[in-house]
């Protein structure tokens, strides 16, 4: 009884994750993959709220499939389809580039990896690419001009502050979970939401990095529209304790741009 339960456990999942579209963003030479889920009873001639999601470095690639291994399945609940119907998009980076311009640093006293984020760097090809992907769906479909919103994790994390940062006025709210960014970059974010979640015991990216982007962020906002979540003895996925956060997407999804 128990394999017949597991199959078809299995082949639901494996259902759910289709109802992403595949897509491609073509511009020259580069390709840009990604998955697009639309709202249930989808109505071409309706406005809805835009949510892009970052996957990390692991899920780098040209399968279009590897991006939706976190975060994907949040979406596809049935509540929050009916409380939070969007327009959501799963990007997939190539596996030779980077969401952020970051160089990293390896400290062979401290055995540890740095992370830094040079303020006048240009934007990496898939950077390049993932500004170009929200113009062509903000021709594509009708988007809500005060409600796009960004999440990521790990690297999607930094190109969750990156692409804030190279697009103003662009997002409502970001959630960055488990990245990181110049707290000197601050200063460019100004009008986006954060929540920013990360684990204490990180021992890939250091919390640090967020617990210094947070305080460079505090001056411009209020306590409502800048959170630092840090969660005690929480490695680097720190990305399931923050999908379990109850207020996660009712947080993203109260927020407007004026």
């Amino acid at each position: 009884m128990l394999l017949p339960l597991l199959l078809l456990a299995t082949t639901l999942g494996a259902q759910d994750l289709g109802l992403y579209q595949k897509k491609e963003l073509i511009a020259g030479t580069d390709t840009l993959r990604y998955r697009l889920l639309l709202p249930e009873g989808y109505d071409a001639g309706k406005a809805y709220p835009l949510v892009l999601f970052l996957h990390g470095a692991g899920e780098r690639g040209s399968n279009n499939e590897a991006q939706l291994t976190h975060g994907s399945k949040l979406f596809l609940r049935s509540d929050i389809r009916q409380q939070f119907p969007a327009i959501v998009v799963f990007p997939q980076c190539p596996a030779n580039s980077f969401w952020s311009n970051v160089q990293w640093v390896y400290d062979s006293t401290t055995k540890k990896r740095d992370f830094i984020f040079p303020e006048e760097a240009e934007p990496t090809y898939a950077m390049l690419m993932l500004m170009q992907l929200m113009r062509e769906l903000q021709k594509q479909y009708k988007l809500l001009p005060e409600q796009r919103y960004v999440m990521g994790l790990s690297m999607g994390g930094m190109g969750t502050f990156e692409l804030v940062k190279r697009m103003p006025n662009t997002f409502a709210a970001a959630i960055p979970i488990c990245g990181g960014a110049s707290a000197a970059n601050a200063r460019f974010m100004k009008g986006t939401a954060f929540w920013i979640h990360h684990g204490d015991a990180d021992a890939v990216v250091p919390v640090q990095l967020r617990q210094a982007m947070a305080q460079a962020l505090q001056q411009y906002y209020s306590a409502a529209d800048m959170q630092l979540t840090i969660y005690p003895g929480v490695n680097h996925n720190s990305w399931d304790n923050a999908f379990a956060e109850p207020q996660l997407l009712p947080w993203l999804f109260s927020h407007k741009r004026k």
